[in-house]
């Protein structure tokens, strides 16, 4: 506070209302192969709908990698998808003969990339080479039988900017159609058109916004990027002055269909990596579920790595499923996969199942397996939704496993007790009951509280939450007063997650005893937070007595 010089009255205004923010508990993250959509980029998907939209329907060669995905879904809303790629998949382009065609990932790639085409696919893949740009500019004397005159309520001609500047004609229609129907199942559906968008480089719509064409088409378009000007466009990409006239000279129409598009060969275990490093940095990606589809051939490459990112970022469970091998096909199942988690990394951010799961491929008309750790992991946003995180996702009330034909294999009483010492949660169908997650450990081996998923989940949420509130602690003065305004956030926070059945019971130490001189010295500030965590059930023992007749129960109870 400045000292006053003369006298006067000094308004301060403190602001005591601190409180833990809520945050989220229920995003899951995937990465994987698909058809469509930008590569090594997140986005976010709310709904199986929405994610055939962004990266397209599968194909029967990925569409493990679409129904894992797909599987999340019918539990949460909210997925953050990644898609990998090869280095020799590319991206379709107006060259003739796709000579033009590269690979441009996403729109990072795509702004440092050299461009020769005139248009590029938005994204790389096969589907681009369905793609068509037509393009009718002011001058043509062909509109009215233009094939997409249809699509505009008259013919381009000179924009209000242009006129303001005396240049004239620099106007176009743009359409973009899917040619061959392979985008929508349509022959020669319109995906996209832009009406009366300017050459001018300058042009600005009345709103101010850009109508130039160029950055009309990258900031808008879903399908396309532009790469060159058409050479029939001598002055495109000039500014708008007294001179200017972008009549083309052209009396016809330019149509061209987008070839050279490629899928690139299967994904390998690298470019899988490569696309779930977008999830390492806790900083700036929330999520909170991470799941991918199984390792090949009883190999734990990914779900080591997937495991390794969730315990490095300490604030998510990684997900695994073992080989779809091990527990389809093998006269075995339950030691197979036995034998396939004893080499999973050991921790209590990891969370394995026990078996693949049919599901119906509606995109291909076929029955397929698929890992279960999306389902897994949609159970725990689920149970969010539901309950709280800190509730178990196994059992009769919150772990019914949706939408599935058949589980590769039924584990009897037996194989449950030796999957579930090895870390791994029985999945079990239940006669006339369903199809039930049957257990709720994480893959750590020690025995402690967080050996169960949901003390696991209980304490992310903690962490989070008020290590979130905490940063606004930084470089505040470490006295009395500071200790005590974060006594006073993180108490009633915690008295309610012990309300709604987190933990039993709490003690916030943040004083003098662990704020020593040589800790207030150093320009630390240390709070000793002691949870006991609320416990899921997963042993009962009922006893029936029998007693005589004459007995009373109060002389045997207790």
């Amino acid at each position: 506070m400045a000292f006053q010089v003369s006298p006067g009255v000094q308004v301060r205004e403190i602001d005591l209302t601190n409180v833990i923010p809520a945050v989220s508990t229920s995003i899951g993250g995937f990465a994987g192969e698909f058809n469509w959509g930008p590569a090594e980029e997140i986005r976010l998907v709310s709904s199986e709908k929405q994610l055939a939209k962004v990266f397209g329907t599968p194909s029967s060669s990925n569409s493990l990698y679409f129904l894992t995905a797909a599987s999340f879904l019918q539990y949460g809303n909210a997925l953050k998808v990644v898609r990998a790629v090869n280095a020799d998949a590319a991206n379709a382009s107006s060259t003739a003969g796709g000579a033009g065609a590269l690979l441009i990932k996403n729109r990072d790639a795509y702004d440092s990339a050299t461009l020769a085409a005139t248009w590029y696919a938005r994204y790389p893949g096969d589907l681009g080479n369905s793609i068509k740009v037509s393009i009718c500019q002011a001058g043509v004397d062909t509109f009215s039988s233009w094939t997409y005159a249809g699509q505009f309520d008259g013919a381009p001609g000179t924009s209000d900017y242009a006129a303001d500047r005396s240049s004239s004609n620099d106007e176009m229609h743009i359409v973009v159609v899917d040619a061959d129907g392979t985008i929508t199942g349509t022959i020669g559906e319109v995906l996209e058109r832009f009406a009366y968008v300017s050459q001018a480089s300058d042009a600005k719509n009345s709103d101010g916004t850009s109508n130039y064409y160029v950055d009309v088409i990258n900031n808008s378009s879903n399908n396309i990027f532009f790469g060159a000007h058409n050479a029939n466009l001598a002055n495109a990409g000039t500014v708008a002055t007294s001179t200017s006239d972008y009549s083309s000279g052209s009396t016809t129409v330019s149509d061209v269909t987008l070839t050279g598009g490629d899928n690139g060969t299967t994904v390998t275990t690298g470019d899988l990596q490569t696309a779930f490093d977008l999830f390492e940095d806790a900083e700036t990606v929330d999520a909170n579920f991470l799941f991918g589809v199984p390792d090949a051939n009883s190999d734990n490459t990914m779900a080591n790595y997937l495991i390794a990112i969730a315990a490095a970022r300490k604030d998510l469970i990684a997900f695994v499923s073992p080989p779809i091998a091990d527990s389809v096909g093998t006269t075995q199942p339950a030691t197979d996969v036995e034998t396939w988690a004893s080499s999973v990394t050991a921790s209590s951010y990891g969370f394995i199942d026990s078996c693949a799961l049919k599901v119906y491929d509606k995109y291909n008309d076929a029955y397929t397996w698929i890992g279960a750790a999306g389902h897994m992991a949609g159970l725990c946003a689920n149970t969010d939704d539901v309950a709280d995180p800190w509730f178990s996702p196994a059992g009769f009330t919150r772990g019914q496993v949706l939408g599935i034909t058949k589980i590769a294999f039924n584990p009897k009483k037996a194989e449950r007790d030796s999957l579930y010492k090895a870390r791994i949660n029985p999945i079990v169908a239940f006669p006339g009951q369903g199809t039930v997650l049957y257990g709720d450990k994480t893959a750590q081996v020690k025995p402690s509280a967080f050996d169960r998923i949901n003390v696991r989940r209980l304490f992310i949420v903690l962490e989070k939450a008020i290590a979130t509130a905490a940063k606004y602690q930084l470089f505040e003065l470490n006295d009395e007063f500071t200790r005590a305004m974060f006594r006073n956030m993180v108490e009633p926070f915690l008295r309610d997650v012990k309300g709604r059945r987190g933990i039993t019971d709490f003690a916030v130490i943040c004083d003098t005893t662990n704020n020593t001189g040589d800790i207030i010295d150093t320009n630390q500030f240390v709070a000793d937070i002691y949870i006991k965590p609320a416990r899921s059930i997963n042993f009962i023992t009922l006893n029936f007595i029998a007693t005589r007749t004459g007995v009373e129960f109060s002389e045997i109870v207790g």
